[in-house]
């Protein structure tokens, strides 16, 4: 090699395949991606006054709760006939009506609070729409967005996800004090709705790239297109079960730092909402920091997710005995960055790989599975903490993860098929013979 060889640039290709921007290359990605931000903006705004105002309304803290579970309930019973339509129906078509339905929604609410209206049977009602439009709306622009950049650069376009989710919730909640301050709570709602119908404009504008478009089904073939082909295909497929055992003793024990670590600092470590909110800050500077590096990823596997959510729990653990606030603020940037690879990596392998006409209803497998372990999570850890105390609660916690991955490893190697032996040629006998 001369030395002008070494010292030339290197293409610009190997340059992007490094980037965790490189999804942005693509122009109907960067569109795609302002978009997410002004819907995820408004979603902040509308999501920072919904309990205050259901408070308002009722007047019941248990009808905030009911009003929460109640649109989460659609994903748990609805989530799979969600993803089944998904995959029917043109993805674009099917991403632009289900914004517009959710601006649809945010509208007569605000048009509600304005007019006084807003009662909770409408309430719920409300609630329950936005629920049912969700379990179809979450799949749809998930994977349209992925349809958007080519296959090694979907890591990368989940992680820009991440990236503009974490500045839409900051400046959602930054513009909903002013907005409402000046306007009125209904501006929220207002805001949401605009935001959602701009996605639904953007949507036809967007040019999926062709070989991601999910093939069209061979006629003579006539393919199972049922929920229950989708359910199927999950249950059968090792390691989305396996994704799917590790990310939900995560989330239950490993998670819900809003409940573990709120208790943690204001008992144990005696501090207070002040010191809560540091450590909330530090928990999405590291989200952040967490979404960059996992752009990065080239083909994540299922085995990368368990080893992070393993060194999680262990971090976790160690969390759950830190003597002080200061230390306890050294430990929980580490656990936001392993967590937000850990998610970037799981929901790449989720959403590349089943087969393009199955991906909408592996979606709503996992929107119904992942709303289950949801709702679940807060009443076993809030159980737990009752009886072990926060700190018992992390330790117990953590260790659990790390030995249900660890367990999960060692029976994978035990229930892992034998190698079949390669047939000898014939000719290679002989050759050796002589």
């Amino acid at each position: 090699m001369s030395s002008s060889s070494a010292g030339a640039p290197r293409p610009r290709a190997l340059i992007d395949a490094s980037s965790p921007w490189r999804s942005l290359k693509y122009p109907s990605m960067r569109w795609w991606s302002v978009a997410h931000l002004v819907s995820n903006t408004g979603t902040w705004m509308q999501l920072t006054v919904q309990n205050l105002l259901v408070l308002q309304i009722t007047g019941s803290a248990a009808a905030t709760g009911l009003s929460m579970s109640v649109q989460a309930a659609p994903g748990l019973l609805m989530g799979l006939a969600g993803g089944t339509f998904v995959d029917r129906w043109p993805r674009k078509l099917t991403a632009a009506v289900s914004q517009a339905l959710l601006g649809v929604v945010a509208l007569v609410t605000a048009f509600l609070v304005v007019t006084h209206r807003l009662d909770l049977p409408a309430l719920m009602a409300l609630a329950a729409v936005t629920g049912l439009v969700a379990t179809v709306d979450g799949p749809a622009c998930s994977l349209l967005g992925n349809d958007l950049v080519r296959a090694e650069d979907v890591p990368s376009a989940i992680g820009v996800g991440s990236l503009v989710h974490s500045a839409g919730r900051l400046a959602g909640a930054a513009l909903a004090g002013v907005t409402v301050g000046l306007l009125g709570t209904a501006s929220a709602y207002a805001a949401n709705a605009l935001s959602f119908l701009f996605v639904a404009a953007v949507i036809p504008f967007l040019r999926p790239l062709r070989h991601t478009e999910p093939a069209a089904p061979d006629r003579a073939s006539k393919p199972d297109m049922s929920a229950r082909e989708g359910l199927l295909f999950f249950a059968r497929r090792p390691r989305l079960v396996a994704l799917a055992g590790i990310t939900g003793i995560s989330a239950v024990f490993g998670r819900n730092y809003a409940l573990t670590l709120a208790v943690l600092v204001t008992g144990p470590l005696a501090g207070g909402a002040g010191s809560f909110g540091t450590v909330s800050t530090v928990l999405a500077a590291g989200g952040i920091v967490g979404a960059v590096l996992a752009a990065r990823l080239r083909k994540p596997s299922v085995r990368l997710v368990g080893l992070l959510a393993a060194a999680g729990g262990l971090l976790q653990v160690v969390a759950g005995l830190a003597p002080s606030l200061a230390v306890l603020l050294v430990l929980v940037l580490p656990m936001a960055v392993v967590e937000s690879v850990s998610d970037t990596a799981g929901t790449t392998v989720l959403q590349t790989d089943p087969p393009p006409h199955l991906r909408g209803r592996v979606l709503g497998v996992w929107g119904t599975v992942s709303t289950l372990w949801g709702l679940a999570g807060p009443p076993v850890l809030g159980l737990l903490m009752q009886h072990a105390g926060a700190r018992g609660a992390l330790v117990a916690g953590g260790l659990l993860i790390a030995a249900t991955v660890g367990a999960g490893h060692l029976l994978r190697g035990r229930w892992a098929p034998a190698p079949v032996p390669a047939a000898k040629d014939p000719a290679a006998v002989l050759v050796t013979a002589a």
